[in-house]
């Protein structure tokens, strides 16, 4: 019969979170996080098969954080950029947990859409809201919310890692401007991929 652990599993989660929150996800190890909890790393075995697993945990509390700062979306209008500039409130409030949520290494390289889908209902949220408020179709609306979210993970990326400080009238800019010129360039047409070509001297 296996030993009665001493801490919950929602107990040590929680103090695994609060490291990781404050340090990042690299600082939360075994003999640490037992540490703070005032005892050895025992009870974090009997509780969790590994830590591999008790991470997946404190991503899915990160996660959870970040649905609370833009819970209330469907509120404001646009929505969408509401979602954008909540994302990037959240990466300069808490870097750390944007950085367990959006840049933690998979152990391959995800595709875009893989990445896109484990962000949940907000995703198919905003692009419905994007086919009605433009009358865009399916395809047009997740190009559009596509091109957006890249701009704005761009911007979050730089504010996480304190490269720069913006202001939310900058924020706000900057997200009108990329949406507005990429909905102006989906509604004309004439989108086209211009290939790069080596510049050749014909003289």
């Amino acid at each position: 019969m296996p030993p009665k652990a001493k801490y919950t599993r929602e107990e040590i989660i929680q103090k695994a979170f609060e490291i990781a929150r404050e340090k990042g996800m690299e600082a939360v190890v075994a003999r640490d996080l037992g540490k703070a909890l005032g005892t050895s790393s025992s009870p974090i075995f009997t509780a969790f098969k590994n830590m591999e697993e008790l991470q997946q945990e404190v991503r899915k509390v990160a996660l959870k954080e970040f649905e609370s700062y833009v819970s209330d979306a469907l509120n404001y209008t646009p929505a969408f950029k509401y979602v954008g500039m909540k994302m990037i409130e959240f990466a300069m409030k808490e870097p750390k947990l944007f950085q367990i949520v959006y840049m933690w290494e998979h152990d391959e390289s995800e595709s875009y859409s893989m990445l896109i889908g484990e962000l949940g209902d907000t995703v198919d949220v905003c692009i419905e809201i994007m086919q009605k408020a433009y009358a865009l179709n399916r395809q047009e609306a997740e190009l559009l919310f596509r091109q957006v979210w890249l701009h704005t993970f761009g911007i979050c990326v730089l504010v996480a890692g304190k490269v720069c400080r913006l202001t939310p009238e900058e924020v706000s800019e900057m997200l009108s401007m990329e949406f507005q010129g990429t909905l102006m360039l989906i509604k004309s047409g004439a989108f086209k991929v211009e290939p790069v070509n080596e510049v050749r001297d014909y003289l």
